[in-house]
């Protein structure tokens, strides 16, 4: 679940960061629905959440169709599952309602008084939501936030104006690279709902079993393959990714990617995709996706992360994934012997 962002922070450390950005951040942290708003204003024009509005509903439709076609699900649990999807509350770019700061006093010339009255006013906000109903209209991330978030208890998924920028997302760039780009991050989110933590929740966001059984045992039969898979990657010399930890995002990256990709199949309507520099459609939407993931870290950032991180280092994030999409294999015809290959019968599948 998101971590509220609404609460004044004191500024960093002396040498941690420059005035500029600790005065952003006290900003972000104190006002940060009415920075959310000028972000908007000046970055996320209406035609990048029209094109936006889209790319999600092709993702889930491409969801709903997948959900119709397991295999190893019984009609029950389909039938529960597709409710819960069809549930989802979506959240795209901004909120609907921005947040009103009009109680709030500020003063040019006061610091100190200013970060105490936006504490207060921020605890009188939460004190406001005592014994009414929860609004689902509210946010959880501002919108210039480089995030997303699927929250189980309330069944939704959010994607901040920020993420919706290279190398996630470009309203002017061929719809193959948005769909391996933005495309795998939507259905990773989407997926948050049905990995091995957010499938205990239902479609109002109860902690419930909706599952038969039988698939709930399939289920991780299926899982347990996964954890087999990153438990064998070695991002540094003897030291190797938790499978169990990783589980769930694991689970995400994977069919984040195949809906991603089942959903730029449908943005197509049957057409062929044109070639660009030489690259056919399915190239670049997986060229797209790689890219999300390229990043340089140090050995000791990554000793940390292997410990604490439930994400798989970035690289293994495209590499797992990848290695499991019949498509990703026939877009750039590998072969046995090839680094990325694998059978077809050690795919893993999941929905």
């Amino acid at each position: 679940m998101p971590a509220s962002n609404s609460t004044a922070r004191p500024c960093p450390a002396p040498g941690t960061a420059s005035a500029l950005e600790a005065g952003v951040q006290l900003v972000e942290s104190s006002l940060g629905e009415a920075l959310g708003q000028l972000y908007v204003a000046k970055y996320f024009p209406p035609e990048n959440k029209r094109k936006m509005e889209e790319l999600v509903g092709n993702l889930m439709q491409a969801y709903r169709q997948s959900i119709d076609g397991l295999s190893w699900m019984s009609p029950a649990t389909k039938e529960a599952a597709q409710v819960k999807l069809s549930k989802y509350m979506l959240k795209i770019g901004y909120p609907d309602h921005w947040r009103d700061y009009s109680g709030l006093e500020l003063k040019a010339d006061d610091l100190v008084g200013n970060v105490k009255r936006a504490n207060r006013f921020d605890y009188q906000w939460q004190l406001s939501h005592l014994g009414k109903p929860v609004d689902r209209t509210e946010w959880g991330m501002t919108p210039q936030t480089v995030n997303a978030y699927y929250n189980p208890s309330q069944n939704e998924i959010v994607f901040p104006a920020a993420i919706l920028q290279p190398p996630f997302f470009n309203a002017a760039a061929d719809d193959a690279a948005n769909y391996g780009g933005i495309g795998a991050v939507i259905g990773h989110e989407i997926s948050h709902g049905f990995d091995d933590q957010g499938s205990q929740f239902d479609a109002d966001g109860n902690l419930r079993d909706w599952w038969t059984a039988e698939d709930k045992a399939r289920f991780h039969g299926l899982t347990s393959k996964l954890v087999a898979q990153y438990d064998a990657y070695e991002p540094l010399p003897g030291k190797h990714i938790n499978g169990k930890l990783t589980l769930g995002e694991n689970i995400a990256d994977n069919v984040g990617l195949q809906i991603a990709y089942k959903a730029y199949q449908l943005s197509l309507g049957g057409k062929p995709a044109p070639v660009i520099d030489g690259m056919n459609g399915d190239q670049r939407f997986f060229y797209g996706f790689a890219q999300v993931w390229r990043s340089k870290t140090r050995d000791e950032a990554l000793l940390a992360r292997l410990v604490s991180d439930p994400h798989s280092p970035d690289a293994f994030r495209a590499i797992g994934a990848a290695s499991n999409s019949d498509a990703f294999q026939r877009a750039f015809d590998v072969k046995p012997g090839d680094r990325m290959y694998k059978p077809d019968d050690q795919r893993i599948r999941i929905w």
